[in-house]
């Protein structure tokens, strides 16, 4: 099996383990830079060309790393891939839904899973009403493209808000208006998922000096045990979403599970460590079972 991982640095450790673990069950594993391909679009045969010239073609799987920076252009590449009947792990609607916030937050609503009660709205003048009607201070304001817990800040008080959410809408941001679940005490769990399963969960610990659990703001993690009502959540909350392949970020409160977020391109190097299992090799031998491919001995030259 060809799989091509769209990934803008191969040093990168999820990258590397999907590569390690693709290349150790006999696949061609390839990686491309998403910002260095360009698109022949047409009816007849649309291609992807690369750097210059290299035209990428007869890949039976694509893998999307797509950062949060390079979504537009990520997503209209793996597009693509798809026009050309590429199987892709987590298809391009998938991605640009999780990275969109706000939709992420009104499809998992309609759906009715759990999520704290969240605010939207245009005028910094709404704001008395918006900080009333997600339970008041303390508050979480979040930027809808935010990632990694960047653009993302804790209101202690209504002030603190009010002031926080006209400086938003002063620099034309548009933003995500919170409840804050008291009860979690600055814990998060993160579930990884694949197809129908949770194959693995973390609780995420925020630093005594900052309130948000992501392990790149020095958040620290733990394997944990998940409730049958939490791995339920995070399994429909991928699915509504569109993804195979996801990190649901849960918190526990009150009221059962709340899902925070669905991540598109969840890292592996948390998760594996805390939890010691080879989630790139889950991942790959999920694309062998939708592919319904067999693993077979590694080939002794593989393109890098």
């Amino acid at each position: 099996m060809r799989i091509v991982i769209l990934s803008r640095h191969s040093r990168l450790y999820s990258t590397r383990r999907l590569v390690e673990a693709g290349r150790k069950r006999g696949h061609e594993v390839v990686i491309a830079d998403a910002l260095k391909c360009y698109m022949n679009i047409n009816s007849h045969k649309p291609e992807i060309h690369y750097k210059e010239g290299y035209i990428l073609e007869k890949f039976d799987a694509v893998i999307p790393r797509i950062g949060a920076s390079i979504t537009f252009y990520g997503t209209a590449v793996l597009r693509q891939f798809e026009m050309q009947g590429t199987y892709a792990v987590n298809q391009s609607l998938g991605i640009t839904r999780a990275r969109d916030k706000l939709r992420a937050h009104q499809l998992l609503s309609r759906k009715g899973i759990g999520m704290p009660i969240t605010g939207f709205a245009h005028s910094p003048q709404n704001s008395k009403d918006l900080i009333k009607m997600v339970g008041g201070a303390p508050l979480v304001i979040k930027l809808l493209e935010g990632t990694q817990g960047v653009g993302v800040v804790l209101a202690e008080t209504v002030k603190a808000a009010s002031s926080l959410i006209e400086a938003f809408r002063g620099l034309d941001a548009f933003f995500l208006v919170q409840e804050y679940i008291k009860e979690s005490n600055g814990a998060d769990i993160r579930c990884f998922v694949i197809g129908d399963k949770v194959v693995a969960a973390m609780e995420r610990q925020s630093s005594s000096n900052d309130f948000r659990s992501n392990i790149h703001r020095g958040g620290t993690a733990k394997v944990v045990k998940i409730t049958p009502q939490e791995r339920k959540t995070a399994v429909q909350a991928a699915k509504i979403v569109g993804l195979n392949i996801a990190g649901v970020d849960i918190v526990r409160s009150k009221r059962g599970p709340l899902v925070l977020e669905v991540n598109s391109s969840p890292g592996l190097k948390g998760i594996e460590g805390a939890s010691g299992l080879d989630i790139a090799e889950m991942i790959i031998k999920y694309i062998e079972k939708n592919l319904k491919v067999s693993h077979h001995k590694p080939k002794k030259k593989v393109i890098a």
